[in-house]
């Protein structure tokens, strides 16, 4: 019985074409149970139950197989633990085993892939492309375009070449070219690739009409997403209500198209009807494998949906439980969002006018919280406080700035924080406070990896690099520099070397100028007498917009209509008589004037004009000096009769 058994399971194996992985199965099945021992049977057990993707049972049964079995059985294995999301476990049993097979490398630039390490993915399927010899080429490079993608949806930089002069031929490479387009902004490029995509894969004939349907839905889906970048929601509705993802397989997939139309779509009134449609299509993605930025936005909207049905105390115990096992200060994106969500949470119902307040507070007991600390900001500028704003920010840096830890320093100088800083002060016309703050963190980069600071150590080198300061253009040159060294070779970073090197290091530009564009290539399609006709553009000025309303317009019709002011001339104008000279005098000043009645004649006779001059003395004072007075006249008493006795 034993050799038919293991006979059997021979004669299955060395057939042409094996379809049936459960006949297999079964077959080496009875191997084993007729001889447990029976090494061969073992390892076809193994192979059979990846084939069916019963991969714990796979993992089970290497375990219970023996030493000599798991030695075999490593590849397996580790493919089992890869497809199980048992990441750590198969990188540490592919490093006890080394990377010598190719098929190790395989496997380990898979795990490396799906556990976010696409620097490390990316330079596996480099080294298996340069000694390729089994025409895996096109495979090779659909992967390595895979890997770098996802470093530029993480934000991670990577050292993109020029854009190919060439369209690419295959509908993978078409693809994955179009997602690297969307994280950079070129939508509209990515669009045109996506359709070609999809062209290519409708007409493939190595694939069966089901494995183009599988094909397009990651495609159209893709489509979707740009549409709504663009801002053309209802052709992305239209494509996501074309997706089938009832009966979906993929989890994954499923989560996020569901998803991304819910978002879409106008909400109900109800929103109780809403958290309960999303918990329908949220309950796969708990075995969905999702790559963090996914899990962590629909982590968010599901607790957006919950507090919106007034769920606020599993919110609030959930993102709590977050907040608590995370180190705060930090940079991560999914902890941030967490705590807005949570001061969504503990917030929930209170009056705008004391939201701020009650914010404040929470913040005294969790004054590390990046995330609450920006959520305060935000309020104090939607009410137009952006001093209020900054001070937040700058008595965080302050915090920050008086710790020892490196991870601090990091949080400290993050790209996000740092130009959230420089924009509220150059809000502010604090220019050299922002400068300021653009060198502070060029220096703290200066000396570390740059891998999640490119873009600060770029914009503040462009800004440095404008300044005549000699200080100021060695630490532009010094941040082009690293950003060269750590492959971040671009026109950009060239041309900020030879602006920032030009006036010290002529000798060390001369590398550098090779690698810019000519000049014919930058003004190559520039109508120089169109501009030149346009005229000088003048800069916007920087004077405060005034908020009086207009005078309306005058058209021609209303001039035309417009009532002339006539020309009032004196009644006694005579044409070519020169004018009086007095004609501007007051009345009295005037030469002809005649005053009537006795008070105006006897007003005028005491004017000094004819008129009587008074006499005047002068007082002498006792301390010296005097006064002038008017000379009274002379007494007349003496000729006034003497009164006699009666």
């Amino acid at each position: 019985m034993p050799q038919d058994a293991a006979a059997a399971l021979g004669a299955l194996l060395q057939a042409s074409t094996i379809d049936d992985h459960d006949e297999v199965l079964k077959a080496a099945n009875a191997a084993i149970k007729a001889n447990r021992a029976d090494f061969a049977a073992l390892h076809t057990r193994v192979v059979a139950l990846l084939k069916l993707d019963r991969f714990d049972d796979a993992i089970r049964t290497v375990s219970e197989g023996g030493v000599k079995l798991e030695a075999k059985c490593v590849l397996e294995k580790a493919y089992a633990l890869y497809k199980t999301g048992r990441l750590d476990e198969a990188t540490t049993l592919l490093a006890s085993a080394g990377l010598e097979n190719r098929g190790f490398n395989h496997i380990a630039a898979q795990v490396a892939y799906r556990a976010e390490r696409f620097s490390e993915a990316e330079a596996i399927y480099m080294r298996l492309l340069s000694a390729d010899t089994t025409q895996e080429e096109n495979d090779l490079n659909i992967n390595i375009k895979a890997a770098l993608v996802q470093s530029e949806w993480h934000g991670i930089p990577t050292a993109a070449g020029s854009p190919p002069e060439s369209l690419p031929e295959t509908f993978e490479i078409c693809y994955n070219t179009a997602c690297a387009h969307i994280p950079r902004g070129s939508l509209d490029m990515a669009l045109n690739l996506l359709q070609r995509a999809a062209k290519l894969c409708d007409a493939s004939d190595d694939l069966t009409d089901q494995d183009k349907m599988a094909e397009l839905k990651p495609i159209l889906a893709q489509q979707a997403y740009v549409y709504a970048k663009l801002g053309d929601t209802r052709r992305a509705l239209d494509l996501y209500q074309s997706l089938d993802t009832a009966d979906d397989a993929d989890p994954d997939f499923t989560a996020v198209a569901q998803n991304n139309k819910s978002a879409l779509e106008t909400k109900p009134a109800n929103p109780f009807l809403l958290q309960r449609q999303a918990a329908a299509w949220m309950a796969g993605a708990t075995n969905a494998k999702l790559f963090s930025y996914q899990s962590s936005v629909l982590a968010r909207n599901t607790s957006v949906v919950d507090l919106q049905a007034h769920k606020t105390n599993g919110v609030r115990d959930r993102t709590r439980k977050v907040l608590e096992q995370a180190r705060h200060p930090t940079t991560r994106s999914e902890i941030n969002t967490v705590s807005v969500v949570n001061a969504a949470a503990e917030t929930q119902g209170v009056d705008e006018k004391d939201l701020l307040r009650e914010l404040v507070a929470l913040y005294k007991k969790r004054p590390d919280d990046v995330g609450l600390a920006v959520t305060i900001m935000q309020l104090h500028l939607r009410r137009s406080n952006t001093g209020a704003a900054l001070s937040v920010l700058e008595s965080f840096f302050s915090r920050l700035d008086r710790s020892e830890d490196e991870q601090d320093g990091d949080v400290r100088f993050s790209p996000g924080l740092v130009a959230l800083a420089v924009s509220l002060m150059r809000a502010q016309k604090r220019d050299a406070s922002a400068k300021s703050e653009l060198v502070k963190a060029a220096t703290y980069w200066r000396d570390r990896p740059v891998a999640s600071a490119t873009s600060l150590l770029r914009e503040a080198g462009i800004e440095l690099a404008r300044s005549s300061n000699l200080d100021d253009l060695s630490l532009a040159a010094s941040a082009f520099k690293k950003l060269y060294e750590e492959n971040q070779d671009s026109p950009v970073v060239s041309a900020g070397l030879v602006a920032a090197l030009a006036a010290s290091s002529a000798s060390l530009v001369e590398p550098h100028v090779a690698e810019l564009p000519s000049v014919e290539s930058l003004i190559g399609g520039i109508d120089v007498d169109a501009l030149a006709d346009a005229g000088v553009a003048a800069a916007p000025s920087g004077a405060p917009v005034s908020t009086k309303r207009p005078a309306p317009e005058e058209t021609s019709g209303d001039k035309a209509t417009k009532k002339r002011r006539r020309r009032r001339l004196p009644k006694d104008y005579i044409e070519g008589k020169a004018p009086d000279p007095e004609r501007w005098l007051p009345l009295r000043d005037r030469s002809t004037y005649r005053p009537k009645g006795k008070k105006g004649k006897k007003k005028a006779g005491e004017s000094t004009q004819g008129g009587i001059v008074k006499e005047e003395e002068t007082l002498g004072l006792v301390g010296g000096g005097g006064v002038k007075v008017e000379k009274a006249p002379a007494s007349n008493s003496s000729k006034k009769k003497k009164k006699g006795k009666k």
